[in-house]
């Protein structure tokens, strides 16, 4: 225990503060934002599980937890560095795609976000202008290539060029959420493997090293010609899964066959947990049937694992068919909340337009008529239908408000992010924060 202690006071991601509570000794997590229609709550871990994953002791009389992983997820350190453990070779810079979060983890390590002037000229170019000096410094640039894609990804080209010719020692690309990578192989002929041709974009514009966070395919990972970090998402999850109390028996369910290996992984985090599948079959790009179940489900709490949610098609028919097999409640677990809007959502909103012109030429009070069509993503009408108890992904792409609902929580993968470039910036291993204890695939860093 002594040894333990003076471990943790050596850290260095020990915080300054001292509060004068019986737990303000203990190091905190992140908190993780519960994100509603309209309100945004913190959820705060419960005193006795925060003690006993650091090692204190507790009364044997107190009870123990109902449902807890068997491996627990790393415990997250303080959510800022000391002024003396601070870096001013180390810079963080943000694109537009996902600013707060790229706030969250200069936040996490103690450094102040770098000050980057981004706008868009009249035809659509973009400009990009650093301003502050990084010469001789390790520059991380985090941007999701979510949507717009072409956009967020071309901005980052930029940024890229824009570090390297501000004599940047390294430049390290962070990509919460890589686009294009499920365009990863030749599915039919004459088709283009995007994936790859994105991953040499990286390279050519300058960038020395990628981190990214559950790629569609690991495969992928060998397109770049860079160092890799791949971290995952899933121990966020899991750690908030295991605060939770569900007296349920559990089942993990993988929507797909394709994701047998991660919802394997999952369930053996959840005290190896039963696995069930989901056969499939795919109609057409973003289209899907579900067939049949392989597994039991009838009288458990479903939680379905994916890397993705794009227009939520086939998790909601692998729900109802959870819910026909005789599942109690089913949980959707995913990383990456894309909610893109379907080809009829293009459509719809194009009547939308065109009601909305006519009403301010009319002047008439038509703009009920709006909400009544439903101007909502198809993703979120599907997930908020009510066949789901809750919707957990994380803030990999930064959710409007409009894609926000009761069900859907939002937890926050700042710190994992944040100690990977703290490892990468200190020449370490980001093994520390990707295997083993955070990765679900047992995947060690470089």
């Amino acid at each position: 225990m002594a040894a333990k202690a003076a471990a943790l006071s050596s850290s260095p991601f020990v915080s300054s503060r001292r509060l004068s509570s019986p737990a303000a000794s203990l190091r905190a997590r992140t908190p993780r934002c519960v994100m509603g229609s309209e309100q945004v709550r913190v959820v705060v871990e419960e005193e006795g599980k925060t003690k006993k994953r650091m090692g204190v002791a507790e009364p044997r009389s107190a009870p123990p937890a109902v449902w807890t992983p068997r491996a627990p997820a790393q415990e997250a350190r303080l959510a800022a560095l000391r002024t003396d453990g601070r870096d001013s070779r180390l810079k963080i810079f943000s694109g537009t795609a996902n600013r707060p979060l790229a706030q969250e983890i200069a936040s996490y390590l103690g450094v102040d976000l770098g000050k980057v002037l981004i706008k868009r000229f009249a035809d659509g170019e973009i400009y990009v202008q650093l301003q502050e000096s990084v010469r001789g410094c390790d520059v991380f640039l985090v941007q999701p290539t979510c949507s717009p894609v072409n956009e967020n990804l071309m901005e980052l080209f930029v940024m890229i060029d824009a570090c390297r010719r501000a004599s940047a020692r390294s430049i390290t690309v962070v990509i919460p959420y890589f686009g294009y990578a499920r365009a990863d192989r030749k599915a039919q002929g004459r088709e283009a493997i995007t994936a790859k041709l994105s991953a040499n974009l990286l390279t050519e514009a300058g960038s020395d090293r990628v981190i990214v966070c559950d790629i569609h395919s690991t495969q992928a990972l060998g397109y770049f010609d860079i160092p890799v970090d791949h971290i995952h998402g899933q121990p966020v999850i899991l750690d908030y899964l295991a605060s939770k109390t569900i007296s349920k028996d559990l089942v993990v369910v993988s929507p797909d066959v394709g994701g047998v290996v991660r919802a394997r992984a999952f369930a053996k985090k959840l005290s190896d947990a039963p696995l069930a599948i989901v056969d499939k079959r795919r109609q057409g790009h973003n289209m899907s049937e579900v067939m049949h179940l392989i597994g039991d489900v009838k009288g458990k709490v479903a939680i379905m694992v994916d890397d993705m949610i794009d227009t939520a098609g086939t998790i909601t028919s692998a729900a109802a068919l959870l819910k026909q097999e005789g599942a109690e409640a089913v949980y959707a677990c995913s990383t990456h909340a894309v909610f893109r809007f379907g080809s009829w959502f293009i459509v719809t909103s194009m009547i939308h337009v065109i009601v909305l012109i006519h009403w301010l030429v009319a002047k008439e009070p038509r703009y009920g008529m709006i909400r009544q069509i439903g101007f909502i993503p198809p993703a979120i009408e599907r997930l908020s239908g009510g066949i789901f108890e809750e919707v957990i992904v994380t803030n990999s792409i930064l959710l409007p408000e409009h894609k926000c609902f009761p069900q859907l929580t939002v937890l926050s993968m700042a710190n994992l992010v944040a100690e990977t470039i703290w490892h990468v910036h200190r020449d370490g291993s980001s093994s520390i924060s990707t295997s083993e204890t955070h990765s679900p695939l047992n995947q060690g860093g470089i």
